[in-house]
């Protein structure tokens, strides 16, 4: 895994150890890529006597990965070509990984992407290494072990390609900041209606309902585009979203703080 990544461009990986409950235990930060290779199998040995995560977050001068996370196997199969890495994290579940330029992708390009493969909008880069188990509580005590569904060394994706097999969706309509005005006079303040974008949003992949993940990034992307801050605009969200509740502050302001990249992109 570590050297498909090398192959696109990778030189330092972010390293984070994480709890079977999620809490951050661990973190390195900027390590090159010959030495996280030389320790890996050591640190995922300790991982597993300890019930640890072991995720990294890619990183390469002059490329930018974008992570496809919560695919289905059909999903998958849409993106495959364009892959350089896939991972089934859980059973069922799979996460594609595209390298491109800098050159050609930015914030916006990501989310497109995104959108056209129905991953989830959220996804924060860092992945569990393949090999290592994927420790959380639901999946007690049948750890699931994270495994390569796919390896294409040094593809790099490029943006005509994509647009071509259909992996660049349109660019999202947004209500224009005056078309409804988030503030149209003191005391007065208005809101997107969440529960329009929970009705609007795809259902999960287990189609058992709407997927709330995407309900609470479109509901932010409404939000900061009609004016709203983004800690505003997160503080609102624990209000409006059980997941924001469920899931805490955190993940509130990180679904802001990325709708808002979003829209600037």
């Amino acid at each position: 895994m570590l050297d498909a990544f090398g192959s696109v461009g990778a030189t330092t990986f972010d390293l984070t150890i994480t709890t079977r409950q999620g809490q951050k235990v661990g973190f390195q930060r900027a390590v090159r890529y010959e030495s996280l290779r030389r320790v890996i199998a050591a640190e995922l040995d300790r991982a597993a006597e300890l019930e640890r995560n072991v995720i990294v977050r890619p990183r390469g001068p002059g490329v930018v990965f974008i992570q496809l996370d919560d695919l289905t196997a059909a999903a998958l199969q849409h993106v495959r070509e364009a892959a350089f890495l896939a991972l089934q994290t859980s059973p069922g579940n799979f996460q594609a990984w595209l390298a491109m330029p800098a050159a050609e992708a930015d914030e916006n390009l990501a989310r497109r992407v995104r959108n056209a493969a129905t991953a989830d909008p959220t996804a924060s880069g860092a992945t569990r290494i393949a090999g290592s188990l994927n420790f959380k509580e639901k999946y007690a005590p049948a750890f699931p072990r994270v495994a390569i569904e796919h390896s294409a060394p040094g593809l790099i994706a490029r943006k005509e390609r994509l647009a071509q097999r259909g992996l660049l969706s349109e660019e999202p309509r947004i209500p224009a900041r005056n078309a409804t005005p988030a503030r149209t006079s003191p005391g007065l303040e208005k809101w997107p209606s969440y529960q329009r974008c929970v009705e609007g949003a795809p259902p999960t992949h287990s189609r058992t309902g709407p997927d709330i993940s995407r309900a609470d990034f479109t509901w932010c992307l409404i939000a900061t585009d009609w004016g709203w801050s983004i800690a505003e605009t997160a503080a609102r969200l624990m209000q409006e979203s059980g997941k924001a509740r469920q899931n805490g502050p955190r993940y509130a302001l990180r679904t802001a703080q990325r709708a808002a990249a979003a829209r600037k992109g």
